[in-house]
C-alpha cells in the first residue's frame, strides 16, 4: 500500500521525464499491439540504472581496454565485482535516495552488487504512481507465439532530485524481438559430387545434406581436444519469453549426432518444453564444444539489462555467453538504453566474461526494414556495440559442398548510426571502404563513420540449415542464432586451453580477433542485401557482411596458446 508519499499533492512535485528522445508507443508504427490493462496488483520486474559520474565510467573504459588487448601488459587482470564496485564509485547517498524512493512506493529493491543498478518488483499499481505512467498488456501483430509483455503505453518520469541520479528505467519503453526463426521443411538437393564426403552423423534419414557436428568439425577444422579444463572452464545461453528445452530432446541429439549434449546448471528455471530456438542453441554449442558445461540463462521477459545484470552478479559466472537475440538501433531504443547497455557490457569484460550477439536475420535492412523508397538501412543493436563479439550467417558457396563459404543474404551487418569505428577495426574497415570491389551502397543508406559489424561469421543459411531435435522430431534450422553459439562454442574450446595452462580467459574478445585476422576462413561471395538492390559484399578481408571470416580452430589454437 503506498503511503502518503504518494498523496495528490506529494505527484504535483516538479518532475523530470526519462528517455524524453522515445516517443510513446505508435500503433500505426509499431509491431505490437497494445490489449487490455493488466491487474492492478500484477507484480513485475523493472531495472534502474543509476547515474555513474563520467570520470568514473572512463576509468571502467580504460580498464577494459587494457585488460582485453593481448598486446597490453595488464591483459588478463580482470577484477572481481567488488573491485568494480569501488571503481565505478557510485556514491551510497545515490544509491540509498533512489532505494528509499521505489520502497516508499510499495516496491522490493535489490542493489547489484556493483552498485549501479536496482532490481524493482513491485506491482503495477504501485510503478504507475511511482512513474507517473501508464501500463498495458502488448501482443505481437504477426508472430502469433510471441508471447505478451507489459509494456508503457506513455512517457515515464521521476521527481526532480530522484531523476539526477537515474539515467533510465529498463523493461517500459523496450519493445523485444519476437523470435520467428527460419526454417526450411526440405532436404538440400543431393549434390553427385559431393555426397561421398557428406558426413552421415545424426542419422541420413533425418538429416541428409543439413549441417551436423561433423559437418561443423571438418569446416572449422574442430578437434576432440578438451575444452574443460579439469572442470573450470565454462559458458551459457541466454534464452527469453518462454524458450525452454525439452532433456529427452537433448538425449535424442545426443544418441543419434554422437555428442553429449547436457545442460549442468539452468538459472530461472526450465518447464521442459520444447523451444527451438533454445534447443537450436544448447545442441550445437554443445556440439562444437561437448566437454565444456553449459548454464542456461532463462528469463522469461527478454530485457538486456536484466540479463547483464544478471550475469556480471554472479561470482563464478560462465566464461562464454551466446545470445541470439537483439532489436535495430531505431527501435524503441534511447541512446540512455545503449549507453546503459554498453557500461553493463564493459563490466562483463572487466570480468573477463566473453559476450557473443547474434548479427540478425534480415539483412541490412534490419527489423524495421528500408522503406517504400529504399531509402535507409537499420543497424542492430546490441550486434553493432563496439563493447560485444558480433557473429553473422554464411552459406556454403556451393550446396552441400564442404568448403568454401559465402555471405548468407539475408545476415545482419553494416554500419552503426550510434557508435564511431573502435581502435581495433580501424584499419581494416578503413581498408574495406577503400577497396573498389566492395562496391559500396550509396552513401545516403548507412553511416561511414560507424562501428562496423560482424566481427566474424559461421554457417546458419539455408542453403543446408541445421540439423536440430526439438519436440522429438528432427528439423532444419537457420539464422544466425545458429551461427552465434556455433562461435561461442569455439572460444569456449579456446578458453579450456587458456585455463588448463594457468591463464586467464580470453574476456572481451575483438581484440584478440583483429590482431588474429589470419586465423579466420576469409568469406569473399555474397551480399547481405536480403533480396533487394544493396547490400555490403563480401570481399577479401574484413568486410560488413561477413567481418573477418569463419573460425579455423586449429589457426586459433595457435595464437591463443601464443598468448601471455
Amino acid at each position: 500500500m503506498l503511503t502518503s508519499f504518494f498523496s495528490a499533492s506529494s505527484l504535483a512535485v516538479a518532475r523530470i521525464q526519462l528517455e524524453p528522445a522515445v516517443s510513446p508507443h505508435s500503433p500505426s508504427k509499431s509491431s505490437w499491439v497494445r490489449e487490455e490493462r493488466p491487474n492492478p496488483s500484477l507484480e513485475f520486474n523493472l531495472t534502474v540504472a543509476l547515474k555513474i559520474d563520467e570520470t568514473q565510467r572512463a576509468h571502467l573504459e580504460k580498464f577494459f581496454w587494457e585488460v582485453s588487448n593481448p598486446k597490453h601488459p595488464k591483459y588478463g587482470q580482470y577484477k572481481t565485482n567488488a573491485e568494480i564496485a569501488d571503481l565505478l564509485a557510485v556514491p551510497a547517498s545515490r544509491v540509498e535516495r533512489v532505494e528509499r524512493f521505489f520502497q516508499t512506493a510499495g516496491a522490493a529493491v535489490t542493489v547489484h552488487p556493483h552498485k549501479d543498478t536496482l532490481n524493482i518488483r513491485g506491482s503495477v499499481w504501485a510503478i504507475e504512481a511511482a512513474l507517473q505512467t501508464s501500463l498495458y498488456w502488448f501482443r505481437h501483430s504477426t508472430v502469433a507465439t510471441a508471447p505478451r509483455v507489459l509494456r508503457a503505453a506513455s512517457t515515464y518520469s521521476l521527481p526532480t532530485d530522484v531523476a539526477a541520479d537515474v539515467t533510465m528505467v529498463g523493461e517500459l519503453l523496450q519493445f523485444p524481438r519476437p523470435r520467428n526463426s527460419l526454417r526450411t521443411a526440405d532436404t538440400p538437393s543431393t549434390v553427385e559430387d559431393a555426397s561421398a564426403s557428406w558426413p552421415t552423423d545424426c542419422g541420413a534419414s533425418h538429416c541428409s545434406k543439413l549441417v551436423t557436428p561433423n559437418v561443423l568439425e571438418q569446416r572449422y577444422k574442430l578437434t576432440s581436444s578438451n575444452g574443460a579444463a579439469a572442470g573450470s572452464n565454462s559458458m551459457a545461453v541466454a534464452e527469453f519469453q518462454g524458450q525452454y528445452y525439452k532433456p529427452t530432446d537433448l538425449s535424442t541429439f545426443s544418441s543419434a549426432c554422437g555428442k553429449t549434449v547436457e545442460v549442468a546448471t539452468t538459472i530461472g528455471g526450465n518447464q521442459d518444453s520444447a523451444g527451438i530456438e533454445a534447443e537450436l542453441d544448447i545442441e550445437y554449442i554443445k556440439a562444437v564444444a561437448p566437454d565444456v558445461p553449459l548454464t542456461v540463462v532463462y528469463n522469461s521477459e527478454y530485457s538486456l539489462l536484466n540479463w547483464c545484470n544478471q550475469i556480471t552478479g554472479l561470482d563464478n559466472s560462465p566464461l562464454v555467453h551466446s545470445v541470439s537475440y537483439g532489436n535495430d538501433e531505431a527501435q524503441q531504443t534511447s541512446t540512455e538504453y545503449m549507453y546503459t547497455s554498453n557500461t553493463a557490457f564493459m563490466k562483463a569484460g572487466a570480468k573477463g566474461l566473453s559476450i557473443l550477439f547474434a548479427s540478425g536475420d534480415q539483412g541490412v535492412c534490419g527489423r524495421e526494414g528500408c522503406g517504400f523508397f529504399k531509402k535507409k538501412f537499420h543497424p542492430d543493436f546490441p550486434a553493432a556495440s563496439p563493447y560485444i563479439t558480433a557473429v553473422g550467417g554464411t552459406n556454403f558457396a556451393t550446396e552441400s559442398v564442404i568448403g568454401a563459404e559465402e555471405a548468407w543474404a539475408e545476415g545482419g551487418g553494416g554500419f552503426s548510426d550510434t557508435f564511431g569505428i573502435p581502435d581495433y577495426q580501424s584499419s581494416v574497415v578503413a581498408t574495406y571502404k577503400a577497396s573498389p570491389d566492395a562496391d559500396l551502397p550509396p552513401s545516403s543508406m548507412w553511416n561511414a563513420t560507424g562501428r562496423g559489424y560482424p566481427d566474424v561469421a559461421a554457417l546458419g543459411g539455408q542453403k543446408n540449415s541445421y540439423c536440430v531435435v526439438t519436440s522429438g522430431r528432427f528439423e532444419g534450422v537457420a539464422g544466425t542464432s545458429a551461427s552465434c553459439p556455433v562461435v561461442a562454442g569455439i572460444f569456449a574450446k579456446l578458453n579450456g586451453l587458456r585455463v588448463g595452462a594457468n591463464k586467464a580467459p580470453l574476456g572481451f574478445l575483438n581484440p584478440f580477433i583483429y590482431q588474429n585476422a589470419d586465423a579466420f576462413q576469409d568469406v569473399m561471395l555474397g551480399t547481405n542485401n536480403n533480396g533487394g538492390s544493396h547490400g555490403f559484399k563480401a570481399i577479401k578481408g574484413w568486410d560488413a557482411a561477413t567481418g573477418l571470416g569463419t573460425p579455423d580452430f586449429a589457426a586459433l589454437s595457435k595464437a591463443v596458446t601464443a598468448l601471455p
